[in-house]
């Protein structure tokens, strides 16, 4: 298992649409899949009306609210493969023009309305990849 540094980590979580949004819900953590994409370092996700996300695209006057992200990509087979941990602050976008973009390049995946959209601000970034190990030289005699 090799640990990613932070540019890496980031690449590998461009190159999926696809994982898993941590946050807090009636003082309980819980986890919801989402499909983002990437704006330069922020991830960014659209969130369904009524639903358990809403209450992150909120407009408020607070800072964000802390949630974690988490996309991998492992091999069922052989358990090869990368998973990437982002740490930050989710904030409803509120420009109306960087909403019609993401509106346009990310399609929501489940038949819901959405209402909203967020932006994740990485503070920490974590990650690491699981290569395969190279086989041993053989011991054989005739090898």
């Amino acid at each position: 298992m090799r640990e990613l540094d932070r540019t890496e980590a980031l690449g590998l979580l461009a190159t999926v649409s696809l994982g898993r949004i941590v946050f807090t819900q009636d003082a309980l953590p819980a986890v919801r899949p989402v499909n983002h994409l990437l704006d330069g370092e922020d991830i960014v996700v659209r969130v369904l009306g009524g639903g358990a996300l809403a209450s992150l695209a909120a407009p408020t006057d607070a800072p964000g609210v802390v949630v974690a992200y988490e996309a991998d990509q492992i091999d069922p087979e052989t358990h090869l493969g990368w998973s990437v941990v982002v740490t930050g602050y989710a904030r409803p976008v509120a420009d109306p023009g960087d909403v019609d973009r993401y509106t346009a390049a990310l399609r929501p995946w489940v038949g819901q309305p959405v209402t909203g959209t967020v932006r994740i601000r990485p503070d920490l970034v974590t990650g690491f990849q699981v290569e395969a190990v190279p086989s041993p030289p053989s011991s054989a005699p005739w090898g």
